[in-house]
């Protein structure tokens, strides 16, 4: 009986960090796709980072925003990236913190 407590504990723990952390992946994966959609539609920074805007205005997304992105160009390509840190309150002071960092290509 301690046993199935134990493990019933350690599932309630995993489901209740799932529910907390999928809301920033899903916000994760929309600023990576918004991020190659601008990277391709602008040749210039001030182009790519308007196009990631009006992406950011489209898709919802609060974390980061085109001031945030870092461009430069190596060689002929233009490199998109970004990183942005997310804080999740779980109890009294205890705090998960996920680092989330992206490129393109």
């Amino acid at each position: 009986m301690i046993g199935l407590l134990f493990v019933g504990a350690v599932v309630a723990l995993v489901v209740v960090l799932t529910v907390q952390v999928a809301p920033t992946v899903i916000e994760y994966l929309a600023i990576r796709k918004a991020v190659e959609r601008a990277a391709q539609s602008g040749a210039t920074a001030t182009e790519i980072r308007n196009a990631f805007d009006r992406a950011k205005t489209a898709d919802y997304f609060g974390a980061i925003s085109g001031k945030d992105l870092e461009i430069r160009k190596e060689g002929e390509a233009i490199v998109v990236e970004f990183a942005y840190d997310k804080e999740i309150h779980l109890f009294g002071p205890a705090y998960l913190l996920l680092k989330y960092r992206g490129r393109h290509p």
